[in-house]
């Protein structure tokens, strides 16, 4: 990817960067002035690293904001918004803490008060956290760079560069992020035979088992509960991570451990059987 210029004003400032980032192999498309609305037929489709194309939008439009497609093989871009209703920083900030931002490259203020933060480019589709106020671009998507100006009644301001670190970076799993930041809606459960025996909720006993771990053995007990917690369709896993946290392990171990129990879960069939766990009574012996 191109280096991001921190800012500039001028209408020729725009042409300059929109040529910075094609000849760097970046393809761009122009915006309305101060907007996200393509200008182009096609959108994010006509977008070209062809200098002469470049040069004929931005000489048409010159104050026209700049954007990219989104995706593999550019980059992925996590959204924090601030909104009147309400702001990103805590989902973020808990997505921080888990390690799940930890590969990010790029940091851009955008002209909200909030944050873009760029990943290498993956396959992964749109996603949008409303609620948490937290947007995911990467394939059929895309972004403003910088110096582009956002603007609304509540500002004027441009997009701006943060700060930048080494590549390549990490992808951001948004599987993971959403897991974490907005796990599915409690709906009923089955009872399965030998486990969620009588209707009763396994997890209380899931995580007085693991808050009573001792040292070493923490990580795997938090490990083994969010399976059988994946099993029995928890949808609430807050009890283990606080039970694991409780033991002695770092909020951010914890939420590893319970987003990687779940990618096994997720991935391993279930076979048919009759008492494949201890019954929760054990746990609490």
């Amino acid at each position: 990817m191109t280096q991001i210029p921190a800012s500039t004003s001028a209408p020729r400032g725009l042409l300059d960067r929109a040529l910075a980032f094609a000849a760097a192999g970046t393809p761009v498309f122009p915006c309305v002035v101060g907007g996200k609305a393509p200008l182009t037929t096609n959108g994010f489709h006509d977008a070209s690293t062809d200098l002469d194309q470049v040069r004929r939008w931005w000489t048409a439009t010159p104050l026209a904001n700049i954007a990219t497609p989104t995706g593999a093989p550019g980059f992925d871009v996590l959204d924090v918004d601030v909104r009147p209703d309400g702001a990103g920083w805590a989902a973020y900030y808990r997505a921080e803490a888990a390690g799940l931002t930890d590969g990010w490259t790029r940091m851009i203020h955008t002209p909200s008060g909030g944050l873009h933060l760029y990943f290498p480019g993956t396959e992964q589709r749109n996603g949008s956290l409303r609620g948490q106020h937290v947007d995911f671009r990467s394939t059929g998507g895309y972004v403003l760079l910088p110096p582009s100006l956002g603007q609304t009644k509540q500002y004027s301001r441009r997009y701006e560069l943060l700060r930048t670190r080494p590549g390549p970076g990490r992808p951001v799993d948004w599987a993971a992020m959403t897991a974490l930041l907005d796990p599915p809606a409690e709906r009923p459960r089955p009872v399965r035979s030998g486990w969620a025996r009588d209707g009763v909720d396994p997890m209380p006993a899931l995580a007085a088992h693991v808050a009573k771990q001792p040292e070493g053995n923490r990580d795997n007990a938090l490990f083994w509960a969010a399976c059988r917690a994946a099993e029995a369709e928890a949808a609430d896993f807050e009890p283990l991570l606080a039970a694991a946290v409780s033991a002695g392990l770092t909020e951010r171990e914890a939420a590893r451990t319970v987003l990687s129990a779940l990618r096994t879960t997720a991935q391993t069939p279930r076979p048919h059987r009759a008492a494949a766990a201890p019954s929760t009574a054990s746990l609490t012996r």
